[in-house]
This record gives structure tokens, C-alpha cells and sequence, in this order.
């Protein structure tokens, strides 16, 4: 394919690095626009590596999917159903892609506090109760035995 100068204008430019300095790329005396993240198969780079963007736009759209099926994930079934079906509708949502991450520590509780979030649906705990993580951690582990 020969390239047509008309596409310069679509093409752009991003440095992954901890300096945060443009890339200076040129093509035909034209300088190639910068971008601090792009969409890329589904997931969301940024210029600093970090993967923050990405997990919170992933939970947020698993909290969606989540509240979607809310009458399935809160309703009588069996507690060890209800864990096979977040597994599977949920979290393979908020998981997409995760093997590419680098986890920070505040990467890793954003997760453990949706992860919370879901058990807490599930079990349909509400905020005012002020019911403990540990407690309903506890209450999820008591439905295996």
C-alpha cells in the first residue's frame, strides 16, 4: 500500500514512559498529533503504563453488567449458584485482559472493594448496616459448608 499524505491527519502518536515528553514523529514536514491514551482491542493504554483507567473503566462496566442481572445475583437461588454465575458473567468482565496489568497497590484494592461490592449485592447487605468486610466475607464462606 503507497501512502497517502490525506492519512496523516488520522495517525497518532503515544510514548509509553515515566518522562512525561511528547514523541516527536514526523511525516511529510507534518508533526504526528500526541495522545495520552487510546483504545486499543478493547482495552485502554495510557502514555504512563499504568493500568489504573483500565480497571476502574472495567469494573465499572462489570457493576453494570452486575446490576443488569440484580434480580438473579439477589434471588433465593443457592448460595454456591449465585458464586458460579459472578464467576462467570462478572468477573470474566472485570477481569478481561488482566494478564497485561501492573498491579499497583491502589489498583488491588479498587478490585478487593468490587469484589466486596459484589458480596455484599449478593447478600444484600446494605450500607447502613455497617457490616464488616470480615463478616461478610465470613457469611460467603459459611455457604460452603
Amino acid at each position: 500500500m503507497l501512502w497517502n499524505g490525506n492519512e496523516c491527519g488520522k495517525t497518532k502518536v503515544m510514548r509509553i514512559s515515566r518522562q512525561q515528553f511528547p514523541a516527536k514523529i514526523m511525516i511529510d514536514q507534518k508533526q504526528l498529533e500526541n495522545v495520552e491514551s487510546f483504545k486499543y482491542f478493547g482495552s485502554i493504554l495510557t502514555n504512563d503504563g499504568r493500568c489504573t483507567c483500565e480497571i476502574k473503566y472495567r469494573t465499572a462496566m462489570a457493576k453494570a453488567a452486575f446490576n443488569k442481572k440484580r434480580a438473579l445475583f439477589t434471588s433465593t437461588l443457592d448460595l454456591e449458584l449465585k458464586k458460579k454465575l459472578v464467576k462467570c458473567y462478572i468477573w470474566s468482565i472485570a477481569l478481561y485482559d488482566a494478564e497485561t496489568w501492573t498491579l499497583r497497590t491502589v489498583d488491588q484494592k479498587h478490585l478487593e472493594s468490587f469484589e466486596m461490592w459484589c458480596w455484599r449485592r449478593m447478600e444484600k447487605f446494605s450500607w447502613t448496616d455497617h457490616v464488616r468486610n470480615e463478616e461478610v466475607l465470613e457469611s460467603r464462606s459459611r455457604g460452603l459448608s
